[in-house]
């Protein structure tokens, strides 16, 4: 079993204004098989946390520890985060021109795993994981992410998510920009590689309709860059109900 343990975390970017802190104090455990969602309004601070976990350069940890089965994830670089078993799948998923799907994802799997998968294998596990996610066998030779609809790259996040088999995965705002065709399919994904793998998830969102697809195990609300309340699927429905006003009343 994995745990990824976030004790007392701050952090800060700079802005024309100057310092601004944004995490102000997260703390947050996340075992193997457990889905958290992280619920708040716009501005509270949640893909700050992501993307501090990730190692963002434009994010100062100023206080705090982040830990991955005991190791320092903060005193790693990018890459040796996600080599230890943290993924990001990004809110906005960025493109790369001249480098296909498939390269990117063997390249991918070769660098986390330090050596190359067998290719016969690699390749049927690939048309697998990409006929279960309804992405036609031709995106494997397009650029990564060009072109590429809203609902087409949150579905390739996924496809890499499955293919690395991380032991963490932070979900941006997957549900972002997705019909409810697309949505659903995200979610099976997402869902599926939890049940082969039993991988444990940060699920960042506003709307409880991915709740829906995919089932927490714990809800917390982040407000004003902490975390404010945390419950079971009832906190999401009353967040559902109510919104975040005695939340941000009180901040």
């Amino acid at each position: 079993m994995s745990t990824l343990e976030i004790k007392n975390l701050h952090a800060s970017v700079e802005t024309p204004e100057g310092t601004k802190q944004i995490l102000k104090g997260v703390d947050l455990t996340i075992n193997s098989g457990e889905t958290h969602a992280i619920m708040g309004p716009n501005g509270s601070g949640k893909s700050t946390l992501a993307y501090s976990l990730a190692g963002h350069p434009k994010y100062e940890i100023t206080e705090g520890s982040v830990t991955l089965d005991g190791e320092d994830v903060l005193a790693m670089s990018v890459v040796e985060r996600a080599k230890a078993g943290m993924f990001l799948a990004m809110q906005y998923p960025v493109e790369v021109p001249g480098v296909s799907v498939s390269n990117f994802l063997r390249t991918a799997k070769t660098a986390i795993d330090g050596e190359a998968p067998k290719l016969r294998t690699w390749v049927k596990d690939v048309k697998k994981s990409m006929d279960d996610l309804r992405m036609d066998s031709s995106f494997a030779e397009r650029n990564v992410n060009e072109g590429f609809s809203g609902g087409e790259k949150k579905r390739h996040e996924i496809l890499q998510m499955e293919l690395l088999a991380p032991k963490i995965a932070v979900l941006d705002e997957t549900d972002s920009g997705l019909d409810v065709d697309a949505l659903r399919i995200v979610s099976e994904g997402v869902n599926r590689v939890k049940d082969n793998t039993g991988l444990g998830i940060m699920l960042i969102t506003h709307y409880t309709r991915i709740l829906k697809y995919i089932q927490p195990d714990f809800v917390h609300v982040f407000v004003n860059g902490q975390i404010a309340e945390q419950g079971g699927r009832e906190l999401a429905d009353r967040l559902e109900a109510e919104g975040y006003d005695r939340f941000l009343a009180s901040a």
